[in-house]
């Protein structure tokens, strides 16, 4: 699979050289120029694409909510395990309570169900620490998994992502804390690719958000949202405004969000297991972002609440099934969409030449299979920068 016309962008009977890492050149094999290989491969007829991307997960962190997610099948209200200590920030005591060596090592046992299933890519964010030590503990861990796991990860700031306790009494000094101390230290740090934030009536406000945002951008740093998951509070438009990479989960912009959004460039970032496992009922306004030619991406949220998905190819088959993209849709918003969703559009997310090497081949006769099978091992090999992993 690679930029082109056909559907999937197919190369039948196609070839590829690799350089340093990166594709020196890619097209049917009867085309192929003239080299000097160190090196041949034959993948016998196997289906190649460019290494899947995950671009929204929360995968370090500490314990989990199973036990929560139990009571939840009961009827207890998540309100209700929230006011007992649940939530958020159940998972922020355990972070907290857990050393770095200690997150890197869980956060590697998830990962491997992503590379199994093709990913090469991964966000990453902050925000169960929710303090100062325990932000920049998360952002060292997510730094430490991709060289210990064998992927590409870009490391998101997420200080906003819920108030702690210890600061209900005071967000003023919560908010002067993470955007005026904990960001810039993290950036300083080379710890910090994005900077996102969740903005919702029981997360933070527009106003709070763009204070973050202007930070963000006085350091360089691009943006990302949470928007517009639970209510249509602007979010999109939020996003947009910024100029943000992305406005993530989206189930409930409005078309004025949508428009902005596809002046803006923003990718959509559609989130199926996170809505699957909250049981919503408001679907991602798809129609609207072909209509407006908003692209669309497709990730995991792989995280210990809302979205305990740890298989990208689940997350594509649910993108078909649940919010009706096609499976050509669904590939490329885990490539070149996700990519995009990341700022690494000149780097990674489609078969071409100067962009990485890496590749996932495939047991598949079609590529359609991908977002068919749930749960059925289909991954050949994976490369990363032209390395077999």
């Amino acid at each position: 699979m690679a930029e082109g016309e056909t559907p999937y962008g197919a190369i039948q009977d196609g070839a590829m050289l690799v350089r340093d890492g990166r594709i020196a050149w890619v097209g049917p094999r009867a085309d192929l120029p003239a080299h000097d290989a160190v090196e041949t491969r034959r993948l016998d007829g196997r289906w190649v694409t460019p290494g899947l991307i995950d671009c929204h997960t929360h995968l370090v962190f500490g314990g989990n909510r199973s036990h929560e997610f139990e009571r939840r099948l009961t009827g207890v209200p998540y309100e209700q395990i929230a006011r007992e200590g649940g939530g958020i920030v159940s998972t922020m005591t355990a972070t907290r309570a857990t050393g770095e060596d200690a997150l890197v090592a869980s956060a590697l046992d998830r990962l491997r169900g992503l590379t199994d299933t093709g990913v090469t890519t991964v966000e990453i964010k902050s925000g169960y620490g929710l303090d100062a030590a325990n932000e920049l503990k998360m952002l060292r861990a997510a730094r430490r998994v991709g060289g210990e796991g064998g992927v590409r990860v870009s490391t998101t700031f997420l200080g906003l992502h819920a108030l702690p306790p210890e600061h209900r009494a005071d967000r003023a000094a919560y908010l002067d804390l993470m955007i005026d101390d904990v960001l810039p230290a993290a950036h300083a740090e080379g710890l910090v690719d994005m900077v996102d934030a969740y903005c919702e009536p029981i997360a933070f406000t527009r106003e709070e958000v763009a204070r973050l945002f202007d930070r963000a951008r006085a350091l360089g740093l691009p943006v990302k949202l949470h928007a517009d998951q639970l209510s249509n509070g602007g979010g999109g438009a939020l996003a947009a405004a910024h100029r943000a990479l992305s406005a993530d989960h989206v189930e409930h912009v409005d078309e004025a969000g949508v428009a902005a959004m596809a002046a803006a460039g923003a990718v959509a970032v559609l989130l199926p297991g996170a809505w699957l496992m909250l049981r919503e009922t408001v679907l991602p306004p798809v129609d609207l972002f072909r209509r407006h030619g908003v692209r669309m991406a497709v990730a995991t949220d792989c995280n210990p609440g809302t979205s305990p998905v740890a298989s990208m190819t689940a997350a594509l088959n649910l993108a078909c099934v649940q919010f009706r993209l096609t499976p050509e849709e669904a590939l490329v918003g885990a490539t070149r969409h996700a990519a995009a969703a990341l700022g690494l559009s000149s780097a990674a997310g489609t078969l071409a030449a100067g962009k990485a090497a890496d590749l996932a081949v495939w047991n598949v006769e079609r590529p359609a299979e991908l977002c068919y099978w749930m749960g059925l091992p289909l991954l050949h090999q994976r490369w990363l920068n032209g390395i077999l992993r």
